[in-house]
């Protein structure tokens, strides 16, 4: 095991290194090409084998993915933002062939307006397609992560395509302090990629599936999807204690800061997640009885592992950096439908969207969030959701405004 400095691709690069990937189908996107540049160089120089090839597009490249790991063979790749969105119809078909493979989201925000920085809103829009969801606050945490994947996706109570997801820029383009694991404890860790019944052959050919299929059938391989999904909560929990055993990295499926004797928490996942880490001890020191909740598995759901952790709670503040348009934050609408209707569970539950297109998040603000959390849960009453802004930010978008307005009219009334 070494340690030495990588940014988060860098180190989901090293994942797929040391996972042993055999090929890796790539198309460039900003932030995410340095992980195909770090493979493309590594196994242009004998470092890796395997076979790296470009495809036109991020529909292609998925496509290609799930094709070659429903022949066994272990696949690698990754995407962002708009791209993972162009390959969406893909999602959906290779975790329907339940091929198994690992696929890096390097998060970042959508178009329209464009930004180049990152939010979760790619990312929340692929959580119904079948692929699970691991979501990563370090670097350390990215390669591990990518082997944890493998160990879980090709298992054989659940045969499924997992996503690893990183915050582009905060994370993708940081510099990390990596411990990266022995090679041959990390090969026998991830094993040989078994592929069972998958028997697809050019030099034997055989149909194993029907191009359409009626409802009923159809509701019984969606519904087995599902239910392989469900064996990953417990997959999960089982692999992240071996991989804590073997290299001694704890990875609950719901990490859980300072929570024990907590009256209130936050809720939130992703690398900010870590600034609210440094704000829960400064707000500890001032008095409060504050603590973390972040889901590192998001799909699928921890449901019960996160009421277990918030049971006999007061308040919880839940910060998405997302929005679902015309509903509000993601992580808040699934956090109060797991909660809902379940004894000893927190009265108050308290929604912050922040963090949009790559805004920060500033220690201050997790401050005024505590303060509003705790008006609320002494009020009993609570607030409506709130865009994390600052009143600097409202006046800076005001003159926009008024200055986007006299270019219009020519000052006109």
């Amino acid at each position: 095991m070494k340690r030495t400095l990588l940014t988060g691709n860098g180190a989901a690069a090293w994942g797929a290194r040391l996972a042993r990937a055999a090929y890796i189908p790539a198309f460039p996107i900003t932030p995410q090409t340095e992980i195909i540049e770090t493979l493309s160089d590594w196994i242009d120089h004998g470092a890796m084998p395997g076979r790296l090839v470009t495809l036109d597009s991020e529909h292609s490249m998925i496509t290609a993915a799930g094709a070659a790991a429903a022949t066994g063979v272990r696949v690698f790749s990754a995407t962002s933002s708009q791209g993972l969105l162009y390959g969406m119809e893909m999602l959906y078909t290779v975790a329907g062939w339940r091929a198994p493979f690992v696929l890096v989201n390097v998060s970042r925000g959508l178009a329209a307006p464009i930004t180049l920085e990152p939010d979760h809103n790619d990312i929340m829009a692929a959580r119904d397609c079948g692929f699970l969801q691991i979501h990563c606050a370090t670097c350390q945490e990215v390669l591990d992560a990518v082997l944890i994947a493998y160990r879980l996706g090709e298992s054989s109570q659940v045969r499924l395509p997992v996503i690893v997801n990183l915050d582009g820029f905060y994370l993708s383009f940081t510099r990390e302090p990596v411990e990266i694991p022995d090679p041959d404890a990390a090969a026998a860790f991830v094993g040989d990629y078994d592929a069972e019944n998958v028997r697809f052959r050019a030099s034997a050919p055989t149909s194993q599936a029907m191009a359409v299929l009626g409802g009923s059938p159809y509701s019984y391989f969606r519904y087995e999807t599902h239910l392989a999904a469900m064996q990953a909560v417990q997959g999960f929990e089982e692999i992240a204690a071996e991989f804590n055993t073997l290299f001694g990295r704890d990875y609950p499926a719901v990490e859980a800061y300072r929570t024990e004797d907590a009256d209130m928490a936050f809720v939130m996942i992703g690398c900010f997640a870590t600034k609210a880490k440094a704000a829960v001890d400064r707000l500890r020191e001032a008095g409060w009885k504050i603590g973390l909740l972040r889901p590192r598995l998001l799909r699928p759901y921890p449901a019960e592992a996160i009421r277990s952790l918030l049971r006999g709670k007061q308040g919880v503040a839940v910060i998405d950096q997302n929005i679902s348009m015309g509903s509000g934050g993601v992580l808040y609408s699934e956090l109060t439908s797991a909660l809902y209707g379940r004894p000893d569970m927190p009265p108050v539950v308290a929604s912050f969207i922040g963090g949009l297109g790559g805004r920060d998040i500033s220690s201050e603000e997790f401050f005024e969030i505590a303060t509003i959390l705790k008006s609320a849960v002494d009020s009993g009453v609570t607030p409506p959701p709130r865009l994390l802004y600052s009143e600097d930010e409202l006046k800076q978008i005001e003159k926009l405004q008024t200055i986007a307005h006299v270019e219009r009219t020519g000052g006109n009334h």
